[in-house]
This record gives structure tokens, sequence and C-alpha cells, in this order.
């Protein structure tokens, strides 16, 4: 029986990302568990797992993937190293249209790839199966807090991409002293679980919204909101959870109520062009505009969040917003401004921790689909394109192909 050769890229997007799909560790796990299976690593000295380490684990390091049957990235594959005819799997970030990868998505039909997304990987209910949210949610909460502590020069943070792993991370919590701030986290999802990991670390109370907005505390506190605590029917019916994630233009946002009370604002939570803005510029001038540092690990540029303008970097992770002008500028440039933190490649900050649990997950829930039978369709639901056509289910996006 013919073997499955599965290659393991060099990530060439720009700025450098050091994750992996599957560590040494996990590749050697692999071959053992599949005999018909051969593995190997494309030549890169930007992994946070060196050659060396996939050399011996029994990983053979190669300079190029062209007779791999199937490649394995993290982020978009470059245009012009993409393989014709091959199965890729990556984050292609082109099931909402995004503007800026067409041409990957063109190029991809044009080459007869097989592409199957990770974020469109799921279990029969719908829910992901594998996925680095939940360390972005720790990175982003932890810059978030590292940012306000900046702002106001209430403590130094050891940055989280100069952590060698997350218990080093969390040797930096102790140095968190908050005044009795209010902090706002959306989102339930892994990313939401993730910095609720880092809040309730640094010893930050979590409270419930009606506590949030009704009382005073004499100590640093968060509390987690879900879409229906801050959206409300259009028709003043009731909040409906299944309609407002199908039909969220029915309802009408209901977010400024806590920005009179909130100093820093964790926006973890997933937003579609339908569905209404936290807030708008018109108010970030109010008066009572409370926020002043926002840590946008969502990171949809000009979307829920109007001072999301623009992505920032791990080398420089922070800006600031300036309302009036509807402007960036530099950080901490002045007091009316708001500082932006919108890194979009937050699971780099700890590459080794969150490339081993992505891995664990693709062993456990994507590979027995993928080398063996299919039985739940996992693989066939994320298969965007296919023999040079979208599938079925991504027929949705022809008109986006087409540049309509």
């Amino acid at each position: 029986m013919k073997k499955t050769k599965i290659g393991l890229i060099r990530e060439g997007k720009v700025p450098v990302d050091r994750r992996v799909a599957l560590p040494p560790g996990h590749a050697q796990k692999v071959l053992e568990k599949y005999p018909n299976v051969e593995i190997v690593a494309e030549q890169s000295d930007i992994r946070c797992f060196s050659d060396q380490d996939y050399e011996d684990s029994g990983i053979k390091i190669v300079k190029t993937l062209d007779d791999c049957d199937v490649i394995f990235g993290v982020k978009e594959v470059p245009i012009p190293s993409l393989i014709t005819e091959k199965t890729y799997f990556f984050f292609s970030h082109t099931i909402k249209k995004q503007a800026y990868n067409r041409d990957l998505l063109q190029e991809i039909l044009q080459k007869k790839i097989r592409l199957i997304d990770y974020e469109t990987l799921t279990a029969k209910n719908g829910s992901r199966i594998i996925a680095f949210g939940r360390w972005a949610g720790i990175v982003g909460a932890y810059n978030g807090i590292l940012t306000y502590g900046k702002r106001y020069n209430l403590f130094e943070l050891k940055r989280a991409n100069d952590c060698f792993d997350i218990e080093d991370l969390k040797n930096e919590f102790s140095r968190v002293t908050l005044p009795p701030v209010k902090i706002i986290l959306t989102g339930g999802g892994r990313v939401a679980k993730g910095a609720i990991e880092v809040l309730i670390g640094m010893g930050i109370r979590k409270v419930t919204p009606s506590q949030f907005l009704e009382q005073h505390f004499d100590f640093p506190v968060f509390c987690q909101l879900n879409v229906r605590n801050y959206n409300k029917k259009a028709d003043g019916t009731d909040f409906s959870r299944n309609e407002f994630y199908k039909e969220p233009q029915r309802y009408d946002g209901d977010f400024l109520k806590y920005t009179q009370h909130a100093d820093i604002l964790i926006a973890s939570a997933f937003w579609a062009p339908q569905a209404p803005v936290l807030f708008d510029r018109k108010d970030m001038l109010r008066d009572d505009f409370k926020i002043n540092v926002i840590a946008d690990i969502t990171c949809d540029i000009e979307g829920s969040i109007p001072s999301t303008k623009q992505p920032s970097t791990i080398a420089d992770p922070i800006y600031d917003y300036n309302p009036c002008d509807d402007l960036v500028e530099n950080p901490f440039s002045d007091e009316g401004n708001i500082t932006v933190m919108a890194v979009d490649n937050l699971p780099c900050e700890l590459a080794r921790d969150a490339s081993m649990s992505f891995g664990d997950e693709l062993v456990a829930n994507v590979l027995p689909a993928f080398l063996g039978k299919d039985e739940d369709e996992i693989i066939k639901r994320a298969t965007i394109a296919e023999q040079g056509k979208l599938t079925d289910k991504f027929n949705y996006l022809q008109d986006y192909v087409d540049g309509n």
C-alpha cells in the first residue's frame, strides 16, 4: 500500500509566525500509530522547534515538499509557494470573504488544490474541534493588562513574547498591582476562557453584569458579557440567541451602558458584519465614555470596534486611537486618546505552548478522520475547494472569487 507523505511547511507569511501544526513529539506519535504515513519537515530557521528537534524525533528535514501528498501549515501559504494539486491544511482566512485573501483562493482553485481550513473543522454539533483560541485569549488578556500598566506607569511586565512558556508568563502575574478598575470581557468561547485564566490568575475578581453596572468596588473586577447582555431585539421582544446568530440584523446594540463604567475592554467575541457594532466613533467622544484601553483580540479591522483601524504586531503591539480625528497615533501620545492592543497573531507569543496544544487536537480530532474513515464527515465539511472548484458548502464564495 502506498504511503501518505505529509509535509510540514516552513511558514512564509510576514510577520514571521513561529508556530507549527505538528510538533516533533506529535509527529513521532503519528508515525507510530499510522504505519502507512511518512512525515517530513521543510527546512526552517524560524520554527519554535528546531530542525534538530524534528530529526531527533525521526522526522527528515527536506528542502522542498514537492513530493508530499499533504501539506500542513498554520497561516496562509504565500501564493508563489503553493504547489499544484496538493492537499493543504491551514488557516486561509477566506470564509468571511476577506478581500486581502481573494487572490489566494483564486490561485488555490487555479492550481486544483484541495484546501481544508482548520477554522471549518467541526464536530456534528457545529463546534470547532481544533483552534488556537485559548492561547489568543491568554496572551490578549495579558497584553491588555500590560498595556494599562504601561499607560499609567503602574508596573512593568515581561513581554509575553519574551516568556519561555506559560509557566514563565504566570510568574509575572504577581507583579500586577491594579487600582479598582473595571474590565469588560466579551465572548464565551475558547478565547474568553483563556482570557479568564489570566484575569483570575492576576487576582482580578469576576462579578455579574448587573453588579458591574450597579456597584462600586474597592478592588479590580471584570465581568463577562454574552451577546444577550449587549444586544436587544429591535422590535422590543425577547432576545433569542439562535435568532441573533441567524439574523443579527434584527437586533440593535446595547453596549453603551457598560462604557460608562469600564476602564478596559478585552474583546474576544465573534462578530459578524451584519450584527450591531459595540459602539461607533461618536460614542467614543461622549463625556461618559470611560474606556481608555482596548485589547481587541478579535482584531476585526474597522469592525465592531471603530478604534481597531489596523492590526498591530508582536514587535510593535500598541497604538493610540484619536477619536476626534479618527486617526492612529503613537502610543500614549495624548490622554484623550484610546490605547489599542490589536495584535493579530497573539498565539505566536507563546508559540511552543500553543503549538503543543494545537498538535494535541490535530492528532486526537482531525487525523483519525483524515487518515481513516471520515464517518462523521469532519474532513468533508471542512473542505473549501477541490479539483479546481468550490465545494457545495462554500459555493457562497463564488462571487468573492469572481471579484464581485
